[in-house]
Order: C-alpha cells, then sequence, then structure tokens
C-alpha cells in the first residue's frame, strides 16, 4: 500500500499521464523540437544576403553604371530589377518584389562634376524591419562612396594628388569591431532567445496545467492522499518529470546551439547549462505562483501564456529596456527570460566572470523559492477540489 504514495508514485503517475496524453507528447516533445529545427535551418545563413532591389538609372552614364556595378557587388544587396522609371519601380515594391528602390537622377554625373549637388535618391521597405534595415545600411554605403569617388574626380582634374585629396575625403578612419557577434549573424542573436522564450512558454502552461487538471477532474483530493497530505511532495512528483524533460529539451537546444551550430559560448558549458536549469524551475515558480493568486485554473492558464508572449518584448533583447519608460524598465526584472537574456550576454557572447551573472541567477531562484509561499493555497484548492467553472 505504501508503494502508491509519495513521491515516487505521484512521479510514475504523472508520468503515464505525460505519454498517454497527445497534447502533452505534442507540446512537449513535438513543438520544442520542431521550433528548434525551423527556426535554426531558417536562420542557417545567419544573415540575409543578396536582397532584391530595383535601379532607377536615368542619368546611364559610366559614372551611374560604375555606382550600379558597385552596389551589386556587395553581398546583401542583390539588383534584380533595372527598371525604366520610378513608377515601375514602386510597383514592384508594392507586389513585394523588391525591398529597395534606389533613383539616380538625370545628369547626375555632370552635376556632380561641376558642384551642382545632385540628389541620389532611396526608399526601403521597412516593414520588413531586418531587410529594410540592411539594404538602407547599403545605400547609404554606397552613397557615401558615390560622394567620395566624385570629389576625387573633382579635385583631380584640378591638379591635386590622391596623397593630398584623401584626408581631406576620409579625415577619420573607422576600424570597427563587433563584440559577442562578430559575424552579425542573426541566428546567434535571436534563436538563443526565441527558443528559450518557447520553452518558457510551454513550461508555464504545462505547470499550470499539470496542477490544474487534477482540480477540473475532481483528483486533487485522492493526489492529496497519495501525498500523505504533504503539498511538499505532490508537487515534487507532479512537476519533476517536467523538469526532467524540460532539461533534456535544454540540452538538445545547446547541443545544437553551442556544439553543432559553434555559436560562441566564452565561458564554457556549466554556466549556461546552469543558466537553463534555474529558467525551467523559475518558470514552474511562476506557474505555481499565478494558479495561487488566481486559484483559478482557465484564468491562471490564460495569464501564464500572455506573461510568455509579452517575455518576448519586454526581455530586452528586441528593444532595449533602457529606452522603454521607467515603469516598463523596472517590470521586466518580474519575467524569469529577462534574467536569463541578461545571463547569456554575460556568459555566452562575452565570458565575464561567473559571480558578476550572480544577481541574476539568484533572481531565477527567487521565483522557485517564492512559489513555496504560495502552496498551502494550492494545497487547499486540491484538498477540497475548488475548481471555478
Amino acid at each position: 500500500m505504501e508503494s502508491r504514495k509519495g513521491i515516487w508514485a505521484i512521479f510514475k503517475r504523472e508520468w503515464l499521464r505525460i505519454s498517454s496524453s497527445k497534447i502533452c507528447i505534442w507540446g512537449l516533445f513535438v513543438t520544442p523540437i520542431l521550433c528548434l529545427v525551423i527556426f535554426v535551418w531558417m536562420m542557417h545563413s545567419g544573415l540575409p544576403s543578396r536582397i532584391p532591389i530595383a535601379v532607377v538609372d536615368m542619368d546611364n552614364t559610366t559614372t551611374s553604371r560604375a555606382l550600379v556595378r558597385q552596389l551589386d557587388a556587395f553581398e546583401k544587396t542583390n539588383i534584380k530589377y533595372k527598371s525604366l522609371s520610378f513608377r515601375e519601380a514602386r510597383q514592384q515594391m508594392e507586389r513585394m518584389e523588391v525591398y529597395a528602390v534606389l533613383t539616380i537622377p538625370k545628369d547626375f554625373a555632370k552635376d556632380a562634376i561641376s558642384g551642382d549637388r545632385p540628389k541620389l535618391v532611396y526608399y526601403t521597405n521597412n516593414a520588413f524591419l531586418i531587410s529594410g534595415s540592411l539594404l538602407f545600411q547599403d545605400l547609404r554605403t554606397i552613397s557615401t562612396l558615390a560622394s567620395a569617388s566624385v570629389g576625387l574626380q573633382t579635385a583631380e582634374a584640378k591638379g591635386f594628388t590622391v596623397n593630398q585629396i584623401m584626408p581631406i575625403l576620409q579625415p577619420i578612419t573607422l576600424d570597427t569591431h563587433p563584440l559577442g557577434n562578430p559575424w552579425l549573424n542573426y541566428s546567434v542573436y535571436l534563436n538563443n532567445i526565441i527558443l528559450p522564450g518557447i520553452l518558457q512558454l510551454i513550461i508555464l502552461m504545462f505547470t499550470v496545467s499539470c496542477l490544474g487538471s487534477e482540480l477540473k477532474s475532481r483528483t486533487g483530493s485522492l493526489l492529496m492522499n497519495m501525498g500523505d497530505n504533504s503539498i511538499v511532495k505532490v508537487v515534487t512528483g507532479k512537476l519533476l518529470p517536467y523538469t526532467i524533460l524540460y532539461t533534456v529539451i535544454a540540452l538538445l537546444f545547446m547541443s545544437v546551439f553551442y556544439y553543432y551550430n559553434k555559436f560562441p559560448l566564452h565561458s564554457g558549458f556549466w554556466p549556461m547549462f546552469f543558466n537553463y536549469f534555474c529558467l525551467i524551475i523559475a518558470a514552474q515558480g511562476t506557474g505555481i505562483i499565478l494558479l495561487g493568486i488566481f486559484r483559478n485554473y482557465r484564468l491562471a492558464l490564460s495569464i501564464a501564456s500572455l506573461i510568455g508572449m509579452v517575455s518576448f518584448s519586454i526581455t530586452g533583447f528586441s528593444f532595449s529596456t533602457l529606452a522603454m519608460d521607467g515603469s516598463l524598465s523596472a517590470l521586466s526584472n518580474i519575467f524569469p527570460l529577462r534574467h536569463f537574456f541578461l545571463i547569456y550576454v554575460d556568459q555566452a557572447l562575452n565570458g565575464i566572470p561567473v559571480g558578476y551573472s550572480m544577481y541574476q541567477y539568484a533572481a531565477l531562484i527567487a521565483f522557485a523559492l517564492v512559489s513555496v509561499f504560495f502552496l498551502g493555497v494550492i494545497r487547499k484548492l486540491l484538498a477540497y477540489n475548488l475548481y471555478e467553472e
């Protein structure tokens, strides 16, 4: 009889529930693996390249054609169309056949040499943020190069040497060194947060669900009896199978990121593994807190999904929290993914000593510790099968 009670009995019962549930199989196994495959495959090139644009060359001189060839030589830019009119090029952008349009005005070379300051006009479609931003950089670079080229030709025509001209055209030489992600690889930047964010969302929802489903099926009192009326045994036995599964998924993520794709991991395996594990228990703790606060299975599940989705925006990896309103910046600290992100930047990308990330590790562990104060509420809900229709 004793073998049917205790943490191990609850663990086996929950494992059987997981293995026999299609929702659990799809949510816990298929979804994270499918997301991993799709996102890694989708961003395998690291940085978008050969993005199509249209060029309207109304000048059609040696200078303008050389300018177009230089632009086409850029890795991120592919001149797909050389349109005869701006109207045609605009229609191509509206049909999303191109993501930018460069217009070279008539008499561009003549006006440039005579000092009339012609204008290169370019339009980028920033509804597609990444492609629009990358093309804007290339178009801005080519316009600067065109200005320097014209200045060089004009000065040479006046008898100046190249050594005399260059300090004027380029008085300051830039030597740039991007840190953390020198390849500007979008997969390094995005996948290391998006996929853990998806994992956090799954954990939040399944933590609320694994306890709330007992309320819905009116089996809470039976569960408490299996746990000798100890809520600690019940919660431990219920969540432990999920914790093991989430940890295996985290190891899969790390294997693909850091050993297959060779993403930066400057501080080694253990700091990031501990980061993932802390995210798992923090998300589970948050799920318990939500169910304890709202005491309503469906409402807690809805709030859990909301928090999981908002985490992608408020974490700070897509829009800096420093630029947010002060209240939103402070609010970001109650989201576990925010602390995971800061640890990832410090340990995987920057490789600073682990001691500098102790605050973030402690913050993640705090979510699990705070959930202990809500165990009494969870015990009452289970013991009396308090399910609100």
